[in-house]
């Protein structure tokens, strides 16, 4: 299984804060981006994460549309959008220039009306994860 780069995507600068915490304090190098960071911030961590630096950015909503680099294969949803219209833009940062890409979204049972919601939305289904990964991220 080969992900060149993955967006997680959460609903909070707290949240993106305390999961880069998390992430790094295991040894994986791991970018952030939100909206409490100034532009300069903002614009060098975009630049280490296009220039390959960091494989994984965990982004509030700020990175939901705008953002085209084209080696993210993998957007994760640790926190499902808000509103119905962010889901769309965040599933959309991977994939780009017409490579294959995933969409991950992680739920709990409590998050059902929200999948049921984004179907309803989009007219589509989502479904869960297969046991087979292999087949999900032969990208």
């Amino acid at each position: 299984m080969s992900i060149a780069q993955a967006v997680i995507f959460v609903n909070s600068r707290k949240r993106c804060e305390d999961l880069y915490q998390d992430l790094t304090s295991r040894d994986f190098t791991v970018s952030l981006i939100h909206g409490g960071m100034s532009s300069d911030e903002r614009a060098l961590t975009m630049k280490e994460f296009k220039s390959g630096a960091s494989r994984i950015m965990i982004s509030t909503d700020l990175l939901a549309r705008g953002i085209d680099c084209q080696e993210v294969s993998v957007v994760i949803n640790y926190d499902l959008p808000f509103d119905s219209e962010n889901y769309i833009h965040r599933i959309g940062r991977s994939g780009r220039y017409g490579r294959k890409g995933v969409a991950i979204n992680f739920a709990t049972r409590r998050d059902a009306h929200v999948i049921h919601d984004l179907q309803d939305f989009y007219k589509t289904n989502i479904h869960e994860l297969p046991m087979d990964l292999e087949s999900v991220f032969n990208l």
